[in-house]
Parts: structure tokens; C-alpha cells; sequence
């Protein structure tokens, strides 16, 4: 791996977490439990009703004013289920925070377009937003994450404006988290970019890399070197153009890997340590004292 913007300390922190990783792992969470504490209907369309798979930590409280995450999937808006991130999901809230698995409409289930997928994932954030009293988060701490086209969708509701933005209820509230962790995210849907044979009457409203402006959200992105569908010197202009904002992106190198590398084995820890470290620096987790990771113990499919 190397750093983009990532500090050294920050960076000590993170290959000393990983070396504790076999120690952790022995009070770790069961991969038998990765069972939702509930899960809630967020959206009716004409296909399905879509819902939102949520790991409460063992000391919630309705009165809580937690950070959360969102996790999207990943597929190339084809394929996946919300169960890629269960296991991070998991961990989170091990760890405190309230994580949330969105389900949304993809073409193997539902036979849409990926531009349904994106409107989906800004139903879902709204959603979230207007009902974090009833979900005990607090609302100005919500952080969007998603691997491969799942990372398209989690930058799309940082960056995007119409007409993602006008569908469905909740239209008074901000999709826009507060926060991002993006694995592997397909950010360049443009000409040269992925997807764009599926988007190109609206790439450039579409494309995350195309609408990047003042007050992007800290963002993580961790991605292997070499990817087969995200190029290096793609995440690296995501980055400057965030850096050009005044934002702030760390940018994490997994050298040698390919596309989808951090569902499984030692990547599935490393990437999980790296977004616990990110996420302390913004002040989402605490320490390590509110509990423990569960180590991957099989491959995750997912992009």
C-alpha cells in the first residue's frame, strides 16, 4: 500500500491495528451472527419495495445520538445484495456506530437502468436523514460508503444535483453525507470511463469525476494497482480535484490487486483497519476499547 494524503501517524495506527489482528480475532464476532437487528422499508417502486438492513451496537438506545454509515453494493447496477456488507457493517456497530445496508433497484432483479439506482440511493440517504431521531443517529453524522458501482452510487449523493436529486419523498431534506469510503468506486463513467454505454445521454450529470464542487465531504478511497476497471490516474484526479476544492481525500494504493480485492482474506482486514482510522480521525469511532473486529473467514463476492 501507499498513502496519498494519509498522515504517518495515522498510517503507524494502521499497520500497528493490523499486527494485533490475530489477537483481536479471538473475541471476535461470529460470522453466524451477521444477522440485521431490523430492517425497514425505505421506498416502494413499481418493482419492489426496497429496504434498509440495519446493526444497531449492542447498547443502543432510542434516545441515541449516533454517527452511522450507509453501505451500498456493488455490481455494476447489474447484480449484489446488501449482504457484501454485512460484515463491515457489523464490525461498525461492534464498534458503536449505527451501519445500515441499502437495498436498491439493479437490472438482474428489476430490469432498470443504473440512473434508477442512483435516484434509489438518494431516496435511501434522505430517508435516513429524516428519520435519525427514530434510528437514534445524529443527522449531521452520516457517512456513505460502497465498493465498485456501489462507490459510484455513495460519491453520486456527495456530488450529484438534478435530476438525480428530484425523486421521490423527503425532497426537503439533504442526501448529501457527511463523509465517504469508497472501495474500488467506478467515479469515471465518462467516454473513457465505466459504464457509459449504459449512461451516455447523461454521463456528465451522472459521472461523480465530472461533478466534484466546494464542500465535498472527507473522503477515503482504498483501490488496488491494478484494477482492471478503475485506473490509477482516475482515482488520482478524483482526488486533486477534491484536493482543488479545499477538500480533504485519502487516497490508500493496494499494490498488485485487482478490482474487488477488499471482500476477501487479509485485504477484507487491512481495509477495514484503514476505515477505522479514517473514521476516528473525523471523530465517527472512538478506541479500540468498544470492541473488536470480525477477521473475513470467507471471500465475499461483490465488485
Amino acid at each position: 500500500m501507499r498513502a496519498g494524503k494519509l498522515s504517518w501517524a495515522a498510517m503507524v495506527a494502521c499497520f500497528l491495528l493490523v499486527g494485533l489482528m490475530p489477537g483481536l480475532a479471538k473475541a471476535a464476532l461470529s460470522p453466524a451472527k451477521l444477522v440485521p437487528t431490523t430492517s425497514i422499508v425505505y421506498k416502494t417502486t413499481p418493482q419492489q419495495k426496497l429496504r434498509l438492513f440495519i446493526f444497531d451496537p449492542s447498547s443502543w438506545r432510542a434516545s441515541d445520538s449516533r454517527p452511522a454509515m450507509v453501505f451500498f453494493f456493488g455490481g455494476g447496477w447489474i447484480g449484489g445484495t446488501p449482504s457484501q456488507f454485512f460484515g463491515q457493517a457489523a464490525n461498525l456497530a461492534r464498534r458503536g456506530m449505527v451501519a445500515i445496508c441499502v437495498n436498491y433497484r439493479v437490472w438482474e432483479r428489476d430490469k432498470t437502468t443504473p440512473f434508477e439506482s442512483v435516484k434509489d440511493a438518494f431516496s435511501a440517504m434522505r430517508w435516513i436523514r429524516a428519520h435519525a431521531k427514530q434510528l437514534g443517529i445524529n443527522p449531521a453524522q452520516i457517512a456513505a460508503a460502497g465498493g465498485s458501482a456501489g462507490g459510484q452510487l455513495a460519491a453520486a449523493v456527495a456530488t450529484l444535483t438534478a435530476p438525480w436529486t428530484k425523486e421521490g419523498k423527503n425532497l426537503n431534506v439533504s442526501p448529501r453525507p457527511d463523509a465517504l469510503v469508497l472501495f474500488n468506486p467506478v467515479i469515471d463513467n465518462g467516454p473513457h470511463g465505466y459504464g457509459y454505454k449504459r449512461v451516455k445521454s447523461h454521463w456528465r450529470s451522472f459521472s461523480p469525476l465530472e461533478n466534484i464542487s466546494k464542500g465535498m465531504p472527507p473522503t477515503l478511497v482504498m483501490i488496488g494497482t491494478k484494477d482492471q476497471l478503475v485506473p490509477m490516474k482516475t482515482i488520482e484526479a478524483f482526488r486533486q480535484k477534491i484536493l482543488d476544492v479545499k477538500g480533504r481525500c485519502e487516497l490508500i494504493f493496494f499494490a498488485g490487486k485487482k478490482h474487488g480485492f477488499f471482500n476477501w482474506g487479509p485485504y477484507y482486514d487491512q481495509t477495514m483497519v484503514l476505515m477505522d482510522s479514517f473514521l476516528r480521525s473525523i471523530h465517527y469511532l472512538s478506541a479500540v476499547k468498544h470492541g473488536h473486529y470480525m477477521p473475513a473467514t470467507t471471500a465475499r463476492k461483490g465488485g
